[in-house]
């Protein structure tokens, strides 16, 4: 009598406290100084790669470095100058990174304020559609030589589910009609999920081996998130207080969890999202279905044409 073949069970096996080893490899996180970015840099540094934190900060960037040191013995972690609301700082940034392979960056650092009035970056644009897309999107293009010559290198592209509620005004991308902080902070972390999915249709039309996934973090606090003395300080009074919060949401250790699994898991595809398994909110990383406006081709093209426009440049993946 014929066997039944095994359920396919590699891809959904992930131990999120012991992700494979990965010396030799290179790992751009930016934003890696603080926040979910920390995580997803201390969590990398521990399966012994080469990590490199992309900060504006100096100072916070060496207090971050310090922090993983003391928690991996023999981390290797650098840090590298990128702010991403300044094109020059990218072109620096990414001529200073001295690599001879990149094997995943991880676009996540971001800005969202929480206050009116609407800023403006140097070159005109709107503070966190600037950042949080327009940054990244100028990244992507520096590094795709870089990564290119970097087989199965992966680009994994931090959204929010702050996105799926959102939908994209194309004719009034930089918030100058309408802006309330929160909004556009969830179109500008739209605006990057879309361009991820953009860019899998792309590098899949290239036949290259450069991944593009999205992952969001889902629900993360600060109460909830272990303390890393001087990046973040928690106290027990705290912890308390919101251990409540934790049946729906989780810490910033928790929230890199899906970053980390996109950038290790051989099992990972171009194309997929990642997110915790509790309603998209808390718990370990599953692959999740895109939501249906990231399915939407005509305006992630669209979106792709207008940063190209407003940056100047376009991320091309053909040798």
């Amino acid at each position: 009598m014929p066997t039944t073949p095994p359920a396919p069970q590699a891809a959904t096996r992930w131990d999120v406290h012991r992700p494979p080893r990965a010396e030799g490899r290179n790992f751009l996180v930016t934003g890696g100084n603080a926040g979910i970015g920390y995580f997803v840099a201390e969590q990398l540094a521990g399966t012994g790669a080469t990590v490199v934190l992309g900060s504006r900060d100096r100072a916070k960037a060496e207090a971050a470095i310090a922090s993983i040191a003391s928690r991996v013995p023999g981390a290797r972690v650098r840090h590298l100058p990128l702010d991403l609301a300044d094109p020059d700082s990218l072109r620096a940034g990414v001529d200073a990174l001295a690599l001879d392979r990149l094997d995943a960056v991880v676009h996540n650092a971001g800005v969202a304020l929480d206050h009116p009035p609407r800023r403006e970056t140097r070159d005109g644009h709107e503070l966190m559609f600037a950042t949080n897309h327009l940054g990244h999107f100028t990244l992507t293009h520096l590094l795709a030589p870089l990564l290119l010559a970097t087989p199965g290198s992966r680009i994994v592209t931090t959204g929010s589910f702050a996105a799926k509620s959102e939908r994209l005004d194309l004719d009034d991308l930089q918030s100058t009609r309408d802006y309330r902080p929160k909004r556009t902070y969830a179109r500008s972390k739209l605006a990057q999920m879309l361009f991820a999915v953009e860019l899998d249709r792309r590098l899949r039309a290239a036949a290259g081996t450069t991944l593009s996934v999205l992952v969001h973090p889902g629900g993360a606090l600060d109460p909830l998130t272990p303390s890393r003395p001087p990046v973040h300080v928690r106290t027990t009074g705290e912890r308390l207080r919101n251990l409540p919060l934790g049946l729906v949401v989780q810490g910033k250790d928790a929230a890199a969890w899906p970053a980390v699994r996109a950038v290790l898991d051989p099992h990972v595809r171009g194309g997929q999202m990642w997110s915790p398994r509790v309603f998209g909110l808390r718990g370990t990383p599953r692959l999740e279905p895109l939501w249906p406006h990231l399915t939407d081709t005509a305006t992630a093209a669209r979106l792709w044409t207008a940063g190209c426009e407003l940056t100047g440049h376009e991320p091309t993946f053909t040798r």
